[in-house]
């Protein structure tokens, strides 16, 4: 077996719209047809969040696009996933987004060893005003190196 096949859907828009504290890697339980998805490539963490219900964690509208050479039973591209994790990882999970009012945000998606796993952030979000600074911040240093590359031209 590889170590890992460089698949590795990263959700950009997690890291542009939460501050994330910690991150922890997750199994997730998919069908067959959905794995052949993901080792395409078709998948979309774009607004999708983790959420913890009796005692397990689960993942909501991420989006793993149907194979198309599987038969008549392929599966739902937006169905609710389970997330494996440990008894104690979910309990202090569930007491951390019920306290703190903290989000649970799919960060990445890669083939480990031949399974799949999602990296789960514990997120707080980031307000609109933060945005626009993290984006300015950027604008400027991207300035500042292009006036350094000519300069040393």
């Amino acid at each position: 077996m590889a170590k890992s096949s460089g698949i590795s859907i990263v959700n950009r828009k997690a890291y542009h719209d939460y501050y994330i504290e910690e991150s922890l890697e997750a199994g997730i339980v998919l069908k067959g047809s959905e794995i052949k998805s993901i080792r395409e490539g078709k998948v979309s963490l774009r607004d999708a969040y983790a959420k913890p219900e009796n005692g397990e964690l689960w993942l909501f509208h991420s989006h793993i696009a149907s194979y198309d050479a599987a038969s008549y039973n392929t599966h739902q591209p937006t169905r609710p996933r389970k997330l494996l994790l440990h008894k104690e990882e979910i309990n202090r999970l569930t007491k951390r987004v019920a306290q703190r009012g903290l989000t649970l945000v799919p960060l990445k998606l890669y083939i480990k060893h031949g399974i799949a796993k999602m990296e789960i952030g514990v997120g707080k979000g980031k307000k609109v005003y933060d945005k626009r600074e993290v984006i300015i911040r950027r604008e400027t240093e991207r300035e500042m190196r292009r006036a350094l590359k000519l300069s040393r031209r």
